[in-house]
This record gives structure tokens, C-alpha cells and sequence, in this order.
């Protein structure tokens, strides 16, 4: 049951309602708009923002809860800037994510990821977020007296199931020890890609392969060619990929088959139309392959998935921030296209793919490594992307019959609280009598 403060948030609050005068002094019909507020907060996690909801805190009707998203966010904005909303014009900044208590043996609390369309409002699921672990437990969903006896701090683990992927995750993070329902989020661990620095989130994933499909491999194959002669609907010229599902689906392509530079910056990447729509048909070519959609128009509704991950050797390179990477500082570079955007770092899930393709016999990325299966043994890899690096390690093994698992896989990052308040939203518009 819905508290009574809850309901009260969610009525409607009339914001402005104006009466204008024509020239001749006579009244005219007015356009106006109620808007109604929610309890909410608003975090960095990794290199993303989202506004996080109470799931109790919302209407249980669907087509409500995507009018919230939308109207909080700020889409559709034809304009790409999301002005009105809480969105910033790219999709690592047009999230929403819903959180709640978990009901399941193996988890403490559950939640939702929303994607938001930046320009078509269009709402999807999806993706891993940072910061769910140190929300839940400042909101009082998990036990304060969860803590790591093996760390050296005092860290709390938060088990996480994911309502998207229908995979675990535990996020282990440090709290303060005179106030254990406190999450601390201030540290010295940096981020690339975020600017300052914060305390480490430790994220570990339990058998997260085939988040979407129930399989590491979706095809059974390590690369498949995406041609007309096996997509009905794909126009282009036939590519190899890699199609993988660790975390979330990605489709893996070597940059030298695109002639591509596989260092080339999203804001060179973005004034490349034509490019971009060959990678939006790959995409949706691999949704058909791995199953996901049965067509190409209808891979064309699902924006989030798969990422596309241009990848290649590593060389001396520019950074968004106009700072040098070192070859010999990353084993391979990786850009990523998500949800039609060029993304300014790499999405977590993308990363995790990236770990358990290297060690993957055959894959594009294995290949990178002289054809070496296993090659990087488990060990961190560390991930070159255009604002610095990430390293994250994965498990896979095969099993005797010959397929494919990822049994764990492990990434650190930080998040910030940036408010915690009531956002509000737009009702439906109304005509003055």
C-alpha cells in the first residue's frame, strides 16, 4: 500500500495558471499545466547520472511511470538538450533508476534501469548502475550490520538483483563506523573520465553471462558475418563480429574493418553521419542474430542493446580531456556506441564484456592477444577508452561440452550523492474553460 505522504506527493499541485489579455483587453483561452513532485534523488555512478525513485514511491500503472521518466528527464526534446528535465543531452546522463526491497533469498534490495531517449522520450531497460548500493542502504532497505569482516575499512555488501538482466550483483563500499546506515562516498580513488575523486565501490558480479539471452555466446559462434545473406533487411557491407552477453549484450567489431582509427574521440565520431548508421544497422542486425528481435524494424524499438564496441590495438593517443594515454598503458582500446550516442568513456557492461571476450577462444577481442585463448588468464584487464582507462577482471570457463561460461567479474568505481529532494513532473496539459 502507497503511504499516505506518497499519495499526497503525487497529487497534482497547479504551478501557474494565467488569464492573457488580447489587445482589445478581452480574456483568451489559456493552455495550462499541473505539476505533481516525488521524492527523489539524483547520483553519479561511474561515469552516468541518474535520478533514483523509492519503486514504493511510484504508481503501479506502466504508462504513468513512463510519462514520470520522460517528463523528469526532460524528453522528447527534438533540440537533444534535455533543458526542461533533469537530463543533460547524451545518454550516460538520461537515466532513471527504480529501487526496492527484495522478497528473494540471495538479494537484499532490487532495481530497475531506464533508459531514456534523449530526443524520442523513447523508454528502455537495461545496464548496470553504480550507486544502487550506497542509495538502498542510507534509505534503509539492507541490514547496517552487513559487514565485510575481511576488509581493512569498514565496508558494508549490499546484494543487488537486477530486474533487467535477472543477475546478482554485490557492491561492497565503506561506511562510517559511528554511524553504520551511513554510506561514505568521499575518498581518493579516481575515476577516469570523472573529475575528483571518491571512495571505492567494489562490484561483483555473479555468473553474469546471458543477462538477455541465457548464454555467453548467443549464436554459438565466436564471430559471426552480418551480411544480407544472414539478416533480412541489413544493406550494408558484410562484417565480422563478435556477439557477446556478459553483463549486457555487446557486438564486438575491429575498428581496421570500419578504417576506422580505433583511438577516434565520440565528438569525431558524432560528425561521422554515415558511419553512425552503418553501426545502427550492425547493432540491430546482432539483436536479430542473438535472437533479441525478430526483425530489423524491430530492433530499431530496442535503443540500449547491444552496445557497439569498436576495438584495436593500443597506440600513443589523445584523450578527451587533451591529456596523452601511453600505448604501453592499456592492452586494448575500445569505443562504444550506446544507445546511438558515442559514449565518453565505456559503459560498465561493455567492459565486463570486453574481460570475458579476451579470454574467449576465436573472438575479435581474443585476437587482439595473438590468438591466445585465456590470455589474459583472468588477470585485469585494463581498458583504454576516451577518457582514460578502466580495469576489470572476468572469470570464463568452458565447460566439457564445449560452451562457454562467465563465472564472476569484478570492477571498482565510486559515486556521489548530488541531491536528495522532490523532483517534479508534468501532468497531462488541460484547457481553460
Amino acid at each position: 500500500m502507497r503511504s499516505s505522504s506518497t499519495l499526497q506527493m503525487l497529487r497534482p499541485k497547479t504551478v501557474l495558471s494565467l488569464s492573457l489579455l488580447s489587445p482589445s483587453s478581452s480574456a483568451r483561452h489559456v493552455i495550462y499545466r499541473h505539476a505533481s513532485g516525488l521524492p527523489a534523488a539524483f547520483y553519479r555512478g561511474g561515469t552516468s547520472k541518474a535520478v533514483v525513485f523509492k519503486d514504493i514511491d511510484l504508481p503501479a500503472d506502466k504508462e504513468t511511470r513512463s510519462a514520470i521518466f520522460r517528463s523528469t528527464i526532460g524528453s522528447p526534446d527534438p533540440h537533444g538538450r534535455q533543458l526542461n528535465g533533469m537530463g543533460g543531452g547524451l545518454s550516460s546522463v538520461s537515466k532513471v533508476v527504480l529501487v526496492g526491497k527484495s522478497s528473494r533469498p540471495d538479494a537484499d534490495v532490487e532495481y530497475t534501469f531506464v533508459q531514456v531517449g534523449v530526443k524520442d522520450g523513447a523508454i528502455d531497460y537495461g545496464l548496470t548502475w553504480q550507486a544502487v548500493g550506497p542509495f538502498a542502504h542510507e534509505q534503509g532497505m539492507t541490514d547496517p550490520a552487513a559487514t565485510d569482516p575481511a576488509a581493512s575499512e569498514h565496508n558494508t555488501t549490499v546484494r543487488i538483483f537486477n530486474t533487467n538482466t535477472q543477475k546478482v550483483i554485490h557492491s561492497t563500499f565503506p561506511v562510517d563506523p559511528l554511524s553504520p546506515r551511513q554510506p561514505i562516498l568521499d575518498g581518493d580513488y579516481a575515476l577516469d573520465g570523472v573529475s575528483g575523486t571518491g571512495a571505492p565501490i567494489k562490484l561483483d558480479f555473479v555468473r553474469p553471462g546471458g543477462s538477455r539471452t541465457g548464454k555467453l555466446l548467443p549464436t554459438g559462434m565466436a564471430v559471426d558475418v552480418i551480411s544480407s545473406d544472414t539478416v533480412d533487411g541489413y544493406s550494408g557491407e558484410p562484417i565480422s563480429a563478435t556477439i557477446m552477453d556478459c553483463g549486457n549484450p555487446c557486438v564486438f567489431i575491429h575498428a581496421s574493418e570500419l578504417d576506422l582509427d580505433p583511438w577516434i574521440l565520440p565528438q569525431e565520431l558524432e560528425k561521422d553521419g554515415e558511419m553512425l548508421k552503418l553501426l545502427e544497422d550492425v547493432r540491430r542486425a546482432a539483436l536479430v542474430l542473438m535472437g533479441l528481435a525478430p526483425t530489423m524494424s524491430k530492433a530499431a524499438k530496442t535503443r540500449s542493446i547491444p552496445k557497439v564496441c569498436i576495438i584495436g590495438r593500443p597506440s600513443t593517443h589523445k584523450l578527451i580531456s587533451g591529456e596523452t594515454l601511453e600505448a604501453e598503458s592499456a592492452d586494448l582500446v575500445v569505443r562504444t556506441i550506446s544507445s546511438g550516442d558515442p559514449h565518453r568513456a565505456i559503459p560498465i557492461t561493455a567492459a565486463l564484456c570486453v574481460a570475458a571476450a579476451a579470454q574467449v577462444n576465436g573472438t575479435l577481442v581474443e585476437s587482439l592477444f595473438g590468438g591466445s585463448a585465456g590470455a589474459t588468464g583472468g588477470k585485469e584487464l585494463v581498458i583504454g577508452h576516451p577518457s582514460g582507462t578502466i580495469a576489470v577482471q572476468a572469470q570464463v570457463e568452458q565447460r566439457p561440452d564445449g560452451v562457454w561460461e562467465a563465472v564472476s567479474a569484478g570492477v571498482i568505481r565510486t559515486a556521489r550523492k548530488l541531491f536528495d529532494g522532490t523532483v517534479y513532473w508534468d501532468a497531462p496539459k488541460h484547457a481553460s474553460p
